[in-house]
Formats: structure tokens, C-alpha cells, sequence
């Protein structure tokens, strides 16, 4: 979803990336320095964990599937056995995308343009998706949007731009599809894409926070009164994940991923095979007692900068023994 934006008098030419700067990466970027011990510990694996043909016979409706996180998801249900529906406003990309999966799965991918924040275009989009395939019976919100920007340079079309897409274009594809499924009284799995910074706030992108949180009540909301009609409702939180381009744009020098990495107990970015893994077990048939599940992915990243004494971790074991020394003095006074 690239596009220009002002940001108080700020122009920031195709910024806007599908995925926020904190879920991507490029490999041209990564430390120099020697991998951290603790990564042997935490080698990624990217094949797929479900056995063959878990998503046979299934539709999987996907948003933002022609690039980034939602091109992987596709991959691997179309794999899984998934007929899939990718939709984004570049259908030429979608295109590309369609052909190359459905060549590597030998199952059909289909390509439909949709702008998300358009509610009669997402309307539109369903109805050719239920001419081709029927309703589905996976629905992967991953389109997004994300710019950093100081708030107080925030313009009010900056505000709308992320929000339409993040928020009304959760909504708009989710009421749709969940008012025709419940019509036909058809069950589904719901996934939303979001982000750690939901749960916590984050300066300096604070529209998309603001967003990806109301998604997170959204899901949680339906997940309980949606349940009766046989529909599940998760979300995924992933941390900082390699994706080809946003940090190009965002971060050319690579110091700030490399400091990401540093502050990750896992000690390496995340793989976009790893969290299509997760949310193909999410929407499948092993996960059907999972639902109002909201589930961080990302090395442990949240917890290692929420802890107040985490810092703790770059002390010495001589420096330790210094220090306890100095406590056992305080006590005996």
C-alpha cells in the first residue's frame, strides 16, 4: 500500500509501506558483528509444520497478498492444499504473485484488485470472489499501512490514511464477509495481522497504534459474540520480521536494526516462512478451540523491554561480584 503523504509540511514520498518499519527488514542490512552465542539456540525454520493437504478443499481470502507477510501466508496454505484469494490496490503485483504460487503449488491462486477502505469496493471484491471459489473459509487480514513521523507534524490526511486502511479496512472486509457467512450459515477462521506496539502504544507511530489496537478490541469483541455462528477470531502481534524494501526507505544505514536485534532475547529478525506457520496452524482445523487468542510473535522483544531491570542482562559476572558485595555491606548496616 505505497503512497505519498504530508506530514505537517513534510512530504514523505512512498513511505507508506505494507508493513510498519518494525516488521521488516532487508538482509543488505543486518550487523556485521559476529551472531550472537544464544542464536544457535534459535535457528529459524521456515518449512511448513501442518502436514500436506491440511487446507484441502478451503478458500483462503488474503489482503495485502501480492508482497511482504501476506505473499508468504499464501504460499504456504496454497501449499497446504488452499485455493487462495490475494487482493490489494496493484493488481499487476497481485498478478505476478498469483502465477508464481500457483506455479510452485500446483493450486490455483487468484488475483483480486480491492482497496480496502472502500466499502462498495470491498463489496464488489466479495462478489467476484464468491463467483469464483464460493465464500471462504479463511480470512487473513494483512493489509496495512505505516510512516513514522513525529505526532505533533501529524497532518489530518496522514491520520485518515493509516486508520482507513488499518481499522476501516479490517472492519469493512470483516463485516462483509461475516454478514454472507452467517447467511449462509457457513463457519470461518478470522486472523488479523497487527503489531507488538498495539498492546503498548509507540511514540512516533501513533496512527498506526492506534489502530492496530482498535483491531485487537474488534477481534476480541466478535470472537465472543461471533463464536455461535461458528466463527473464530485471533490475532497475530509480530515483532521486527524480514521483509524485502521498508527498511531501504527507513532505516538505510541499518544502526536501528541493528540495535533491534540487540535488544531481542532471541537474537536474530524473524522470518516471514516462521509466521506463515503460525498463522496457517491459527486457521486451521487444529487450532478450532483457539479463538479471542491474541499471541506475540517476536522473540520475546515485548517482555525484554517491558521489564524494568532487563538492562540488568549487559552485567558482567565480575561486575556481578562487585555488586554483591556492595548489597551484603548494605545489609549488615
Amino acid at each position: 500500500m505505497a503512497a505519498a503523504l504530508v506530514c505537517k509540511g513534510t512530504k514523505l514520498s512512498r513511505t507508506l509501506v505494507q508493513r510498519s518499519c518494525f516488521h521488516s527488514s532487508t538482509a543488505l542490512h543486518q550487523s556485521s558483528s559476529p551472531p550472537p552465542p544464544r542464536l544457535r539456540f534459535f535457528l529459524p525454520d521456515e518449512t511448513s509444520m501442518l502436514p500436506a493437504g491440511s487446507f484441502s478443499n478451503r478458500v483462503a481470502f488474503i489482503t495485502g497478498g501480492g508482497t511482504g507477510l501476506g505473499r508468504a501466508m499464501t504460499t504456504t496454505l496454497s501449499q497446504l492444499g488452499a485455493q487462495c484469494v490475494i487482493t490489494s490496490r496493484k493488481l499487476d503485483v497481485l498478478q505476478q504473485t498469483a502465477e508464481e504460487i500457483s506455479r510452485q503449488s500446483g493450486n490455483k491462486v487468484h488475483a483480486l484488485q480491492c482497496d480496502v477502505r472502500d466499502p462498495e469496493a470491498v463489496c464488489r471484491c466479495v462478489d467476484q470472489m464468491e463467483a469464483l471459489t464460493g465464500l471462504p473459509d479463511v480470512i487473513i487480514n494483512n493489509a496495512a499501512g505505516n510512516f513514522i513521523c513525529p505526532s505533533e507534524r501529524l497532518s489530518l490526511n496522514a491520520w485518515r490514511s493509516i486508520t482507513d486502511i488499518v481499522l476501516n479496512g479490517t472492519a469493512f472486509v470483516t463485516l462483509e464477509l461475516g454478514r454472507r457467512l452467517i447467511r449462509a450459515q457457513k463457519g470461518a477462521s478470522f486472523l488479523a495481522i497487527g503489531t507488538i506496539y498495539a498492546e503498548s502504544g509507540s511514540g512516533f507511530v501513533v496512527p498506526s497504534a492506534s489502530a492496530k489496537a482498535a483491531v485487537e478490541a474488534m477481534y476480541k469483541s466478535l470472537a465472543a459474540e461471533w463464536g455461535r455462528y461458528g466463527h473464530r477470531f485471533n490475532i497475530i502481534h509480530p515483532g521486527p520480521i524480514k521483509t524485502e524494501g521498508a527498511f531501504r526507505r527507513l532505516d538505510p544505514t541499518g544502526t536501528f536494526v541493528a540495535a533491534m536485534v540487540d535488544r531481542i532475547p532471541a537474537g536474530r529478525l524473524g522470518q516471514p516462512g516462521e509466521l506463515a506457520n503460525l498463522a496457517a496452524y491459527l486457521s486451521s482445523h487444529y487450532a478450532s478451540w483457539v479463538s479471542g487468542a491474541v499471541i506475540r510473535f517476536d522473540g520475546g522483544e515485548f517482555v525484554s523491554l517491558a521489564g524494568e531491570f532487563n538492562e540488568l542482562r549487559q552485567v558482567s559476572p565480575d561486575q556481578w561480584k562487585l555488586m554483591e558485595a556492595m548489597i551484603r555491606k548494605t545489609k549488615d548496616n
